[in-house]
Order: structure tokens, then sequence, then C-alpha cells
């Protein structure tokens, strides 16, 4: 059996938005119809601020068993090290030998697995007629959210804070070339949250960067920045009010925006509304009134990567994409 060697470049040329939405959304689902395996995830912190993460998941439905490897917080790569500060690469096994059938870069993919799972929070839970989004932080993941938001709704307006002005006016230019939606730059974070029907924060936070009361009635929230314990964006109290969907609730609980709350006493687990799998699937209502505040914790699971690698690998084999190599004669 030979294993086939994707680049970057040829797993941009495999798969696009709509199609990582679709895959994110059955990965939520088969997570919540016994149809994965995925052991907790593990991450190490390195030197300051670089940590690695590897997860693990193996799905029934296709017989892959994913594993991934994806590194960040390195800012000094580029010039010292010559390569990205933030990389991954996925490794999709046979479930029915063990054997290693492909290799791909991952990075492309964590940024558009982690924006369509944005996406499909925002169908399921968001108000129907949401038509402002607010991004807190306004890097790479802040950009994939507006990408894959932007193919599920409509969005008017996008306002927008960093605490870079020169970040800030770089994304407001960005963003307005590539979609033609206007983004007003905002002089704080209170200023640019008050405006928010979808708000979301992708910063790398250490402390609550949104408090309770400036988010208004009927706000849908997409919390991705938190996904190790120690980071933060999110005021708490938030969640005392809220309807508090999470991707896996064994993940959330022990390293996500949700832990903050429980350990504070603020909410309790059982007052965890579910997990989004449960939504899709009918099982537990989305949002019930205009006037809630929803909120969807996102970790990210290994499953998620599961089906977007195994939809491009399928791909890549239609297609005569990429390149085989063999490990065993």
């Amino acid at each position: 059996m030979k294993t086939l060697l994707l680049t970057k470049d040829e797993v941009r040329r495999l798969i696009g938005m709509t199609e990582v939405i679709g895959a994110v959304e059955e990965a939520y689902k088969a997570f919540n119809s016994d149809q994965v395996e995925q052991p907790d995830y593990i991450g190490i912190d390195l030197p300051p601020p670089g940590e690695i993460d590897f997860k693990l998941g193996y799905y029934k439905a296709n017989e892959l068993i994913s594993m991934k490897a994806s590194s960040g917080g390195f800012v000094d790569n580029p010039t010292a090290h010559g390569v990205p500060n933030g990389m991954a690469t996925i490794f999709l096994f046979d479930a029915r030998s063990g054997a290693l059938i492909c290799v791909m870069d991952g990075s492309l993919i964590l940024g558009l697995r982690t924006g369509a799972s944005g996406a499909v929070s925002v169908r399921a839970l968001a108000r129907k007629n949401a038509r402002k989004v607010t991004s807190i932080g306004t890097g790479n993941q802040a950009r994939m959210q507006i990408r894959a938001i932007n193919e599920i709704m409509k969005i008017e307006e996008i306002h927008a804070w960093d605490n870079s002005r020169d970040t800030l006016s770089k994304y407001k230019a960005d963003i307005e070339s590539e979609f033609g939606i206007p983004v007003i730059m905002a002089n704080s974070k209170k200023e640019a949250v008050a405006q928010a029907d979808i708000l979301i924060t992708t910063t790398r936070g250490k402390g609550s960067l949104v408090e309770a009361d400036w988010v208004k009635p009927g706000t849908h929230i997409v919390a991705i920045g938190t996904d190790q314990r120690g980071k933060q964006e999110l005021d708490p109290e938030i969640f005392r009010n809220a309807k508090v969907v999470v991707d896996s609730i064994a993940q959330c609980t022990e390293k996500g925006e949700t832990w903050h709350p429980l350990n504070k006493g603020i909410i309790a687990r059982d007052d965890i509304h579910g997990e989004i799998g449960e939504v899709l699937l009918g099982r537990k209502p989305g949002r019930e009134s205009d006037d809630e505040i929803t909120i969807f914790d996102s970790t990210g699971m290994a499953i998620q990567d599961n089906t977007t690698a195994g939809t491009i690998y399928q791909n890549a084999i239609a297609n005569g994409v990429g390149t085989f190599f063999q490990f065993f004669e």
C-alpha cells in the first residue's frame, strides 16, 4: 500500500469552504451518534508563547483514523527558522489495516474547519434576522470566520476591534476588498460588542475581553479563542442567563471558555444546554426566542479534522492530485 502526500497548495485546490461546512456539520452529528472514538487531546506548552496540540479521532462511517499535530504562538519562526509561526500536519490511517494512507499539510484545514464551526453554530443558534457581525480580534481565524459565515447568511456590516490599530486597518482593507462588506473600526471593545447580532472572539486572551453588560439580548456568541486552560475571552457572568452550547462537554468543561463560569460557580454542568451535534440532530432545541443570548463554545475536535481531511483525500484520489510514496517494500 502506498501513502499519498499532499502539500498545502494541493490541499487548497481540493476543497472549498462550502464543502468544509458540510464536513464539520457531519462531524458534529457523528460525534453525537456513537460513530466516533476521540480520546482527550494532548497539549504541550513550549517556551513562551509556543504550544503544540495532538488530536486523534476514529470515524466508523469512513473507516479512517486521523491524527493532527498543530503548533502555534512561535512569533519568531519566520525570521529565526524560516517557517510559519503556526503549522499543522494531518495523518490519515486506514482503520481496517492500521496503514498510513495519507500525510497532508493541515495548516489550511485547521483554519477552514474552525471557521466552518462558527458558521454551523450561526445557522443553528443565531437569530434569523441577524445581519451585523462583531469581531474581537482580527487575525487569520477572524477572517476565516467571516469567510464561513458569509457562505450561510448575508452580512450587512462588520464591527471590528483589535489592540493594534495597524492590524485593524489591514483587516478592514482585506475584508472590504475580498467581500465588499463594510468594516467599521471600533474605538473600543464595548462599542464593537454593542453592535453585534453575532459576536466572534478569536484572540489568544488570558482574561475577560468582553464584559457581560456590553452584550445585548439576542446576541449569538462564537467563542473560538479559548482551547486551553488559562485562556479566556468572555466575562463568566455572560453565561449566567445564556443558552450555552458546546462542541464537546468533556473538552469545554476542562479547557474551554465554559470552564471559567463553572469554576466560579456561576453555572453548573447541568446548566449547559447541550452539544452542537444534539441541536443539529434535533434532539435539543436551538434558539427559542429572539431575546436569548446564545453561546457556542468551540474547543475544536479531532472528528472535524477527520471528516474534512477524509473529504480532501477522496477528492485527491478522484482527481489524481498528490504524490505517492512507499514505506514498505
